[in-house]
């Protein structure tokens, strides 16, 4: 549609024109009597200069499906002539403007805009909004870039029972009554601030209150908020600590106060993301209240959330980037303070290991990808930052501004953060206005850093070269730096080099020098004439972003021994070593599970032992020879179960290797296993067969043809709840029959009226790789449906289809072949072929991938 994807230089060129002063918008949000609750009236009134060339007019961003009111400096505009279904255009405009627009918007089932959601349990309703990257304009008229930032006061009519949360305060009495027994609640004026901050969320909602005191007399209220029948489950308590724990961490690190009024965070149904920064008002997936046993990984991972979006208030909110180039910077301040934050301030004082596991290993995937991109992206459109969320610009930043701590200084760092804060305090910035702020601190001339690191794209490969005299002694050592032909960069990085001996039946680092290298080659002249090492571990205590590879003397030490490490962050380095290899081609996928069987019972860290069983199942999937897989995944099967009898009745351990073993189960006496669990027979002590690991179960069983629709019925029974229903769709996909298949696609590809919730359980099931041969029918569906689903569906919804049914399950040159011809016939949008080119490569890697494990047998 015309005007949708707003470009960089459209937002510049509206920058240049206006000077956005406030918004008012009003929200009527009472039920349709007539139960359609499809559109809700917006009005909004904004006032806004006009600058240099507003005689050439500006336009406002709206998606609504009728506009009944356009008036501009009390002059009545004709919706029919100056609304186009996303812009309201305006051809002439003054040096002071008031502009007033009444439309009807609709509500979302997308996760974008004003999402409406029904609990099937006590009929609820919940409403909340998603506005990043650009979807304020699907609830009110609006300047919808980050640097037209304005006051926001908001009025909205609801429902009286309802919890209504924005970004400010509503003064008492709080609310006011409405019409036919509703009640209106009028927010206080928000600060200046973006568009895409800005939050509604209302319904239902069982909230529960504190509050943070912090230094002098700072009070921050607090609550916290999740769906009524999800309340019993809601531990707010650990959410409270956690975000207090933030607060007094960052308050003391940034010196500079809280921006805002109060703190709300709100667990929401069917939500996209992880979370989002809201000022004031946090979004969270509600997944994170835990309605059943999870590891300590989820709260690991919830407490990270919590932390990035707390950091989030400054860094983003208070300080907004000026366009979508920088996006990379909040996020990757964020993922870099929330994880030392943890680190520091919490119990997960391992938080740097789990970064290393799984935000690094995350980067480098991205990296590899032929949509690889520097750091500093050139973001042309709202297309390429919808699709930039990713890996480089959340870890790999993360990893690079950990390095760049690590040589600046931290005390200079904190410094400079203060600074930047001080000096541009409910401004716009770009990526050089952080850069000064650093260059004065530490007194480094950073534009030579900026260009190799944040310009350049792909990482490079560390490895020893080393040789040893007649007496076990280093004669000489260099670590050696490539990179790929297509991106030759050879970056200048800190390392740390340790030297691990076995001890006592333990590999303890005996040695560690740390140094600079930079170009192909660099000599470690401090290591000439020390003893050789069982372990030489490149990057040991991750203070680079590069791959690392084990000299093959270390190597066979890590295939006996790689459990022995006593210290969790080197393990988790030599675990990611391997994988590296393991998706290079360069170690086959048999020894990779064969190192994981024989090193995971010694791994203490869950996460590190969650990561390597999704790893191990990964490359039996994808990477082993197709000969050798069934062989492979029997040998894993095997062992899962050894490891869930084995693990101590009640402990992360048993609940992850109960999940794996689900996941792999294969032969009748397996599945028999995971059948009688089901029934309530109580043969592993101490497993909890709650609902979520119930599901799981049966989805296996499903997805093997032993069980079917009346199970899965039966499980419904127990568990009507929304994320019931939603395992059920899942379920329901997964069954390994034609007409399964075809309905699951039909309810995704042929119509649009599923929730993106619902839509993703059922491409989930669907997507089984040991039924290749039943979905084989449908790849040709695939590119065909394509074009018209990138063209009609939103955003959230296109990239969830395009990803998921991609046919990366059939590893073979014919889905290359087909995905090129796709993109030679069509010259998609640059968006989506990037995803397409994406997914191509997974199929390209597990290709060479399975070639090297085929030489190995």
């Amino acid at each position: 549609m015309p005007g949708k994807n707003l470009t960089r230089d459209e937002a510049a060129a509206r920058a240049a024109t206006v000077d956005v002063h406030s918004y008012a918008v009003e929200l009527d949000l009472v039920p349709d009597p007539a139960g359609e609750n499809r559109t809700f009236r917006s009005t909004t009134v904004v006032q806004f200069d006009g600058l240099v060339g507003r005689e050439n007019g500006t336009f406002l961003d709206l998606i609504a499906p009728s506009v009944s009111e356009i008036t501009l400096n009390g002059k009545t505009l004709d919706p029919a002539t100056h609304f186009d279904g996303n812009r309201v255009n305006l051809p002439e405009i003054a040096a002071e403007n008031t502009l007033r627009v009444v439309a009807d918007c609709a509500y979302m089932n997308t996760g974008e805009g004003l999402h409406r959601f029904r609990d099937p349990v006590d009929e609820g309703t919940y409403l909340y909004t998603q506005f990043e990257v650009a979807d304020a304009k699907r609830v009110f008229a609006c300047f919808d870039q980050p640097d037209l930032k304005a006051t926001f006061q908001l009025t909205v009519l609801a429902p009286s029972p309802w919890a209504v949360f924005s970004n400010a305060d509503t003064p008492e009495p709080r609310p006011v009554p409405g019409r036919d027994g509703s009640s209106v609640w009028v927010f206080d004026a928000t600060p200046r601030m973006s568009t895409y901050i800005v939050a509604l969320v209302a319904g239902d909602y069982h909230v529960e209150r504190s509050e943070y005191r912090g230094p002098g007399d700072l009070v921050v209220p607090m609550a916290v908020a999740c769906r009524r029948s999800l309340a019993e489950h809601l531990d707010a308590d650990e959410i409270f600590d956690v975000t207090r724990k933030g607060f007094d961490f960052f308050l003391e690190l940034f010196d500079q106060p809280y921006p805002f009024t109060k703190y709300d965070q709100l667990f929401v149904p069917e939500y996209n993301a992880g979370a989002m920064e809201n000022a004031g008002c946090v979004t969270i997936l509600e997944d994170y209240v835990f309605r059943s046993k999870v590891t300590d990984a989820a709260y690991e991972r919830r407490a990270e959330t919590i932390l990035h979006e707390l950091a989030h208030m400054w860094f983003g909110d208070l300080v907004t980037m000026k366009w979508w180039d920088d996006l990379w910077l909040n996020e990757s301040f964020a993922t870099y303070i929330s994880v030392l934050c943890q680190s520091e301030a919490t119990r997960w004082t391992n938080a740097w290991t789990t970064f290393a596991n799984v935000e690094k290993t995350w980067a480098y995937r991205q990296d590899q990808l032929p949509s690889t991109h520097p750091i500093v992206a050139d973001i042309n459109d709202l297309d390429d930052v919808e699709v930039n969320f990713d890996g480089i610009t959340y870890a790999k930043g993360a990893s690079v501004l950990k390095q760049l701590v690590a040589w600046v200084g931290r005390d200079n760092f904190v410094s400079a953060i203060r600074t930047y804060f001080s000096r541009h305090a409910w401004g716009n910035t770009t990526l050089k206005d952080f850069l000064a702020a650093l260059e004065e601190t530490s007194g480094r001339d950073l534009s030579a850093w900026s260009a190799e690191w944040l310009q350049t794209s792909q990482v490079n490969v560390l490895r020893p070269v080393f040789e040893l005299d007649e007496l076990g002694a280093f004669r000489h050592f260099t670590v050696q730096q490539s990179a790929p032909e297509a991106y030759p960069t050879l970056r200048s990085h800190r390392i740390a080099i340790g030297l691990y001996a076995l001890t006592d039946g333990k590999l303890v680092r005996r040695d560690r020098v740390e140094l600079d290298v930079a170009g192909a080659s660099t000599e470690v002249k401090e290591l000439i004439g020390k003893r050789s090492a069982d372990l030489v571990l490149v990057n040991d205590d991750d203070l680079t972003y590069a791959k690392i590879r084990l000299d093959p003397t270390s190597l066979a030490t890590l295939g006996r021994h790689i459990g022995d490490i006593s210290e969790s962050l080197p393990r988790a380095l030599c675990w990611s070593a391997a994988w590296d290899m393991t998706r290079d081609a360069e170690l086959p996928a048999r020894d990779y599970v064969d190192l994981v069987l024989r090193g995971i019972g010694s791994e203490t860290g869950i996460v590190v032992q969650q990561g390597l069983q999704r790893q191990a199942i990964s490359a039996l999937f994808m990477f082993a020879d197709p000969e050798y897989r069934e062989t492979g995944l029997s040998r894993f099967a095997a062992a899962a179960l050894e490891h869930l009898r084995a693990a101590e009745p009640g402990s992360d351990s048993q609940l992850a290797w109960a999940r794996t073993f689900a996941s792999v189960a294969r032969t009748n006496e397996q599945l028999d296993l995971l059948a009688a669990l089901l029934a309530g027979e109580p043969l592993v002590p101490g497993l909890a067969m709650d609902v979520d690991l119930r599901w799981h179960m049966l989805h296996r069983l499903v997805s093997r043809g032993v069980a079917g629709e009346s199970e899965i019925d039966a499980e419904l029974d127990r568990d009507d709840t929304a994320a019931g229903q939603r395992h059920a769709a899942g379920a329901l996909a997964a069954r390994p029959t034609v007409q399964a298949k075809e309905e699951a696609w039909a309810s995704v590809v042929g119509d649009d009226k599923l929730p993106n919730a619902m839509q993703n359980s059922i491409i989930g099931g669907f997507v089984q790789i040991e039924q290749g041969e039943i979905l084989e029918q449908f790849v040709e569906p695939y590119f065909e449906a394509v074009p018209r689903i990138w063209e009609e569906r939103t955003n959230e919804i296109a990239q969830n289809i395009v990803n998921g049914f991609y046919p990366s399950w059939r590893i073979s040159a014919d889905t290359v072949e087909r995905t090129d011809r796709f993109l030679a016939e069509h010259s998609p949008a640059p968006a989506l072929r990037r995803l397409l080119s994406e997914a191509r490569d997974g199929v390209q890697r597990a290709l060479r991938a399975q070639e090297c494990d085929r030489a190995a047998g």
